[in-house]
């Protein structure tokens, strides 16, 4: 019965062990999960920003060649407004198959690690 005893002891040991080492493991992964997702998003951001500077500067400058061309900047500067407006209205229309799936896709597969 003290052989017994010892080895229902030895199991319970071992499935605290056990137990401990998994809650150790999910502790990690939801680490580096959360690593990937806040990194990715950090540098999406800066890449964002600095991309939406670029696409400013080019539009001003756009602006003013359009205007040169027609010598008048309210002219040069309604053309860029106008491309603006159509790339909008093309996003608010397909912005299901163009933006939400592709964006939602992404993210999944940051989440469950799939390249």
């Amino acid at each position: 019965m003290n052989q017994e005893t010892t080895k229902i002891e030895e199991v319970t040991d071992n499935l605290k062990k056990y137990v401990k080492t998994n809650i150790e493991l999910l502790k990690l992964e939801g680490a580096e999960r959360a690593a990937v997702i806040g990194s990715g998003l950090i540098s999406s951001v800066v890449l964002g920003f600095t991309g939406i500077l670029g696409v400013v500067f080019i539009s001003i400058a756009v602006g003013f060649y359009i205007s040169d061309q027609f010598g008048n900047h309210c002219t040069g500067f309604a053309i860029v407004a106008g491309f603006y407006f159509l790339l909008t209205l093309i996003f608010v229309l397909g912005r299901k198959k163009m933006l939400e799936r592709p964006f939602s896709n992404a993210i999944i597969n940051v989440i469950f690690n799939k390249k």
